[in-house]
């Protein structure tokens, strides 16, 4: 009977939703983020471009986080753009999961940041952390780390 139960636990616990979430990012070149900075849908787009190696977009990470659950129904969408090197895959796949990361993870492998920073915005440096928030009718680029209040602050004039 005891051999049962232990088998019945231990099914139970590799069946709940903890063990069976799939730390997962889509990768992308940035033809294939350009779908995530152009979306024309009736969403509120706040896409973060981070690292994990960046002191500063790790301790803003949890702001975005805190949005996307706050928002969770009034249509806003956060992306986060890992700028990780390519090579550091397995980094960021143990970041997603020791953070518990629940926001869309994009990892941008394309290596001709010459090219594709000035498309993001020309005004950006290609220093992270940077913001982007837009939806239909406006968009705003932000090279700077935000406090939770200065990212809802600036959420808020997109609602």
């Amino acid at each position: 009977m005891k051999f049962y139960v232990l088998i019945g636990l231990v099914l139970f616990l590799s069946c709940s939703k903890d063990h069976q979430k799939e730390v997962s990012f889509v990768t992308v070149d940035y033809e294939g983020l350009e779908n995530y900075l152009e979306a024309s849908d009736a969403a509120v787009h706040v896409v973060n471009f981070w690292a994990t190696w960046c002191k500063p977009c790790i301790e803003e990470l949890p702001h975005f986080e805190t949005i996307r659950e706050e928002y969770r129904g009034k249509d806003v969408k956060v992306i986060l753009v890992s700028l990780d090197f390519p090579d550091q895959t397995e980094r960021l796949t143990n970041f997603i999961k020791k953070r518990n990361i629940q926001s869309e993870v994009v990892f941008l492998d394309d290596g001709d940041g010459n090219s594709w920073i000035p498309k993001v915005d020309v005004s950006w440096s290609g220093a992270i952390p940077a913001t982007i928030i837009y939806n239909k009718e406006k968009r705003s680029f932000y090279e700077k780390s935000f406090t939770y209040q200065e990212l809802e602050k600036e959420l808020k004039l997109f609602l």
